[in-house]
């Protein structure tokens, strides 16, 4: 993989292999019970989120999804809005043989599951995401779920309700950290992430910048953070002029 490092002093100076980029992605032992939250996204040179067909793999290469899946590798959950879902098409999560003994050693489930933020519950139940991932997917809604929709929500995965309307940021993680899931990789969409940021849950974001312009015509808009919110780099890598960047909240405890 012609992917290489371009900061720091201690890094391979040639192509990384898949495990390479994987151990450049590194999350807390488990043993220590540090709960760790990255977001993963791709945005253009102009700022725009997605492509002028409203998605991100428009906008992406090879090099960014390969990023991608090594940061999905040692997960323990995959945190995304319903909005984001249904945009992007989002398949099955299943178990790969190749990271069976990494994950095991990890104290991790054989495969990341799937967390999906949903207030209306529309989502397509019937189709590969739910029936063919390999750990039955968690979707959290708010506190009064439309009964018919939560019903039939509950014959396809974990339905689990906040305690408020509109589930916040820390109520999100709290049901994960419940069930064991304390390395989370928040997908999106932009309001998700926004909320996790606004209330200072966030500890890595890995950016991958895309050397285009694609308008941001297609990005959704959010309301806007009240402070700004600080993140020191902690490393580059490059390939095919895309920079994928590591970022760690300014006052956080770095992974690894």
């Amino acid at each position: 993989m012609d992917l290489i490092w371009s900061t720091g002093d201690d890094g391979p100076s040639a192509g990384l292999s898949d495990d390479d980029v994987r151990d450049a992605y590194p999350w807390p032992d488990l043993a220590s019970e540090r709960r760790w939250v990255r977001a993963m996204m791709v945005t253009t040179l102009d700022g725009a989120a997605a492509g002028p067909d409203g998605l991100s793999g428009s906008i992406s290469s090879s090099v960014d999804k390969a990023v991608f899946h090594a940061v999905r590798r040692l997960a323990g959950a995959v945190l995304v809005g319903a909005g984001t879902v249904r945009a992007e098409g989002y398949g099955p999560l299943r178990a790969d043989e190749a990271d069976a003994e990494a994950r095991a050693a990890a104290g991790l489930a054989p495969a990341p599951v799937l967390a999906i933020v949903s207030g209306s519950l529309d989502l397509d139940f019937t189709g590969p995401l739910f029936a063919e991932s390999t750990i039955r997917p968690i979707v959290i809604t708010g506190s009064a779920p439309d009964p018919a929709r939560a019903a039939r929500a509950h014959e396809h995965c974990e339905l689990v309700a906040a305690p408020e309307t509109r589930p916040s940021a820390a109520s999100i993680l709290t049901i994960l950290e419940d069930r064991g899931l304390r390395r989370i990789v928040c997908e999106g969409g932009p309001t998700l992430l926004e909320s996790l940021v606004a209330d200072g849950l966030l500890d890595e974001a890995d950016i991958t910048v895309s050397p285009a312009f694609a308008g941001t015509g297609s990005t959704p808009r959010t309301s806007g953070l009240e402070t700004v919110a600080g993140f020191e780099l902690a490393h580059v890598l490059t390939a095919e002029s895309f920079l994928m960047c590591r970022y760690l909240r300014s006052d956080g405890v770095a992974a690894g």
